[in-house]
């Protein structure tokens, strides 16, 4: 939208700069022809100034009628050549412009009319002309690299927006992919519970038997959907093309991997990690995961403080890490923090990341647990 203002400034410029110089030329031309207003200079200068302002006209008709009436007129109509050959150099038609210059120079030379070009200083007029010419360049280029550089942003600024969608999707699957794996264990369990329970439906009674069997076909009806959604994700994201073990891992085995590749970890765990409920805590590992890695790249040797907290009401994690000494050579910047904070939003929590003060940096997610409603569903 700034662009297009900045384009219609340009334009209307343009024309009042056009519609100026016209009224000079005009003006000029009647004090050549003894102040007739209806002379044929006065014409010519209306003329030229309208095929400056014609936009489906030929590129060459304003140049060369500009450089006719200079021609004949002299510096009468020096200023409509002058705009004409900087829209010649703006545009890339050099050669154009500097041909228009030495046919009014030369032209006027053997016209010879009462104000020449020539007159009353032999080397005024090539250097208004020559500036023209090299102000028209420095425009055009300018130009160009305005508009190559806004290009540049918006392709940019698109492939940004494409690399923040793909990071969000492949942290959808990712989540699919872990909460499959969970659930997947769970219902097997259910199902062969139900499966043994079944073996002995001679001793139970016939309304408990029917239900157990309904039990266990519906636990494997769900494993077969979890499996179908699964594949459907894996087969629509190459992000994740094998199946992922499950990833129910705890902060510490994290914490000691750093520790090992001699990060300083300090770690502070508060609640049952039972406690919270399966997603935050594949979403806990994740965080400290990527918050650790960032340490390493952006920090190293400095010392990261760990706090995760399963709460109830919520789960709380906090890292934070003082400055240190950026990793050689610099790692580029991914979009981790893109999928992290799309999995935490979805869990209707929320994330922050930025400065901590000192130079330090901190991450804090707050994700609150559900209600009893919405762990056993919503009923009548």
């Amino acid at each position: 939208m700034r662009r297009r203002d900045n384009q219609t400034w340009v334009t209307r410029g343009r024309y009042g700069l056009v519609f100026l110089v016209t009224l000079v030329a005009a003006q000029n031309g009647a004090t050549y022809a003894g102040g007739s207003a209806f002379s044929t200079p006065v014409g010519v200068a209306v003329l030229c100034g309208a095929a400056l302002l014609a936009r489906r006209a030929h590129w060459l008709t304003a140049p060369v009628l500009a450089t006719a009436a200079t021609v004949l007129w002299g510096w009468t109509m020096l200023p409509l050549l002058l705009v004409a050959l900087f829209d010649l150099a703006a545009h890339r038609r050099t050669g154009a412009a500097v041909a228009c210059a030495a046919a009014a120079l030369a032209g006027n030379a053997l016209v010879e009319p009462d104000v020449g070009l020539w007159l009353p200083q032999q080397y005024g007029s090539p250097l208004f002309l020559l500036l023209a010419v090299m102000a028209g360049l420095w425009m055009g280029n300018r130009r160009r690299l305005v508009a190559a550089l806004s290009e540049q942003v918006e392709h940019l600024r698109v492939e940004r927006e494409l690399r923040e969608r793909a990071a969000r999707a492949a942290e959808r699957s990712a989540i699919a992919a872990e909460m499959h794996d969970v659930l997947a264990h769970r219902l097997s369990l259910i199902a062969l519970h139900t499966g043994v329970l079944s073996t002995r439906e001679k001793a139970l009674p016939a309304p408990v038997a029917e239900r157990l069997a309904l039990l266990r076909a519906a636990s494997t009806e769900a494993l077969a959907d979890l499996r179908d959604v699964l594949g459907a994700l894996r087969c629509g994201s190459e992000a994740h093309p094998a199946a992922p073990e499950p990833v129910l891992r705890d902060v510490r085995e994290l914490a000691e991997q750093a520790r090992a590749a001699g990060q300083r970890v300090a770690l502070t765990v508060e609640g049952r990690p039972d406690g919270a409920p399966t997603a935050h805590r594949l979403a806990v590992f994740r965080l400290v995961q990527e918050a650790l890695t960032n340490a390493r790249k952006h920090a190293a040797g400095a010392p990261v403080a760990v706090r995760v907290d399963y709460g109830p009401p919520e789960t709380f994690v906090e890292v934070t890490n003082d400055p240190g000494d950026p990793a050689p050579p610099p790692v580029p910047s991914g979009y981790g923090m893109v999928g992290l904070r799309e999995r935490v939003t979805a869990l209707g929590g929320h994330l922050s990341a930025g400065p901590g003060g000192a130079g330090a940096w901190r991450l804090v997610a707050r994700i609150p647990h559900p209600t009893p409603s919405e762990q056993n569903g919503s009923r009548p």
